[in-house]
């Protein structure tokens, strides 16, 4: 009946029948233009918006910093290579390479390369929002979203470097009666301590690091060190060894006191914040016995020489070389040459603490010193001989390795963003290097990938 209609109404019309087709073939034609479409989208932009213009510069990038590699680690006194020691990336570290690298970059920046970085990321989102607004209609809505998004994002990369567990860089040594000490970190018990950061964590984090005896030096408490020493294996060597000290004011000065409450017993006030000297002079007239300090940072270097230990009066044995706080970095890199020139001329050994409160999972520096047959060692045996390794050999009792970052000078500062990115690249080995160009074109093509799928039309008739 309908056929009979509709050919009624054509003929009456004069409309040509082509132009009534059945519902289902305008439905298969409109099938195949939406199956083309993606297509035909794709073919009709420029090629080169098709080209991944960030991936190829990365790879570049990559390619060229090849040519100018450098060794990730290196003598902090000297800047040389060092020999006997290596940075190794574990698999897991390995396999998220582009994200291990980059938070070790930013979680190894003194105070002012993060302001100088933070300044370039926004002058970097600034131009790229002024370039699109001169090719595309913009709002004031769209430019505050964009702003929201970009300081959210600056957000979690930075909550990512300082609290996210991830796999560490490690050092390893050829020699093995060489022992890597670090002699300053702390606890969830210090009143500036990660809340959570137990001695277990400490302990994990130190041996990531490739450290086999590390210090608990607490602020007024003794209870993280006192807890961390009673869960150490029995003997060095079979796990990251966590050794008893506290950090406290001696004449104006941060200062650590090795082996305090443990085998020190009354060198501090009531409150456990101040070092008191006559304690501690009376503790010294045994010299072969006195308590070893180590000057701390940031410091003021110029009262050392009055606190450093004479013929007559204690004072400190060692001196932190490398801290591994933001501030600390700052000054143990600004300051360089003075310390080392003060060191050489009070007989000071230099020594490293990571200076860790919880936050980062990146060493700054290391430690290293030479005693034979530590391993198999017990708590207070191990305690004892690294401190009498210090008061003995002082200036000439240690090596300090540091973690090569970018300069601090002014002219690097003001060059933030390309320097820093360009010392993190040129430290690759070359796995990391492979990591990072898999994963650099392994996100353009599953993005791509993902671009297509949602052009393709849905099969519902």
């Amino acid at each position: 009946m309908r056929r009979c209609v509709n050919r009624q109404f054509v003929r009456h019309s004069g409309l040509t029948p082509k132009l009534y087709l059945p519902l289902a073939s305008s439905r298969s034609k409109g099938r195949d233009r939406d199956r083309h479409g993606a297509r035909d989208v794709e073919a009709a932009s420029p090629i080169r918006r098709r080209i991944p213009w960030i991936a190829i510069g990365i790879t570049l990038i990559l390619l060229i910093t090849a040519a100018f590699a450098a060794d990730p680690i290196r003598d902090a006194v000297t800047g040389e290579a060092v020999g006997e020691a290596s940075l190794v990336a574990s698999p897991g570290y390995l396999f998220l390479t582009p994200l291990s690298t980059s938070l070790d970059a930013i979680t190894l920046l003194g105070v002012a390369q993060h302001i100088a970085l933070i300044l370039w990321g926004i002058g970097v989102f600034a131009g790229i929002r002024v370039w699109l607004s001169r090719r595309r209609e913009t709002s004031m809505k769209r430019e505050s979203i964009a702003g929201v998004l970009f300081l959210l994002g600056l957000f979690l990369v930075y909550a990512a470097a300082t609290l996210m567990p991830r796999p560490m860089a490690q050092l390893t040594l050829s020699d093995p009666a060489v022992l890597v000490v670090d002699f300053h970190s702390h606890t969830k018990y210090s009143h500036d301590g990660r809340a959570g950061w137990t001695e277990d964590d400490m302990r994990q984090w130190y041996h990531g690091a490739g450290i086999d005896v590390g210090y608990i030096t607490d602020h007024a408490t003794f209870e993280g060190a006192e807890r961390a020493v009673s869960s150490n294996p029995g003997q060095a060597g079979e796990s990251t060894l966590l050794l008893q000290g506290i950090e406290a004011f001696y004449k104006g000065e941060h200062v650590n006191v090795l082996s305090a409450g443990r085998r020190y017993r009354g060198l501090l006030d009531a409150t456990l914040k101040d070092v008191d000297p006559e304690a501690l002079a009376l503790s010294t007239l045994i010299p072969a016995t006195a308590p070893t300090l180590i000057e701390t940072l940031p410091g003021n270097l110029g009262k050392v020489r009055s606190i450093t230990r004479s013929d007559t009066s204690a004072g400190v044995v060692a001196i932190e070389v490398i801290d591994g706080s933001p501030r600390g970095l700052t000054q143990s890199r600004r300051d360089r040459h003075h310390i080392v020139a003060l060191a050489d001329s009070l007989n000071l050994a230099l020594v490293t603490g990571s200076d860790n409160h919880g936050y980062g999972y990146a060493a700054a520096g290391w430690t290293l010193m030479r005693v034979p047959g530590w391993r198999g060692m017990p708590t207070d045996s191990i305690s004892r001989r690294i401190e009498d390794v210090l008061r003995i050999g002082r200036r000439v009792s240690t090596k300090t390795i540091e973690r090569r970052v970018a300069p601090s000078d002014p002219l690097s500062l003001l060059l933030a963003g390309p320097v820093i990115a360009w010392e993190m690249f040129a430290t690759l080995s070359g796995d990391e290097r492979v990591a990072w160009i898999i994963w650099v074109w392994a996100i353009v093509i599953i993005a791509r990938g993902v671009k297509r799928m949602r052009l393709q039309p849905s099969n519902a008739a």
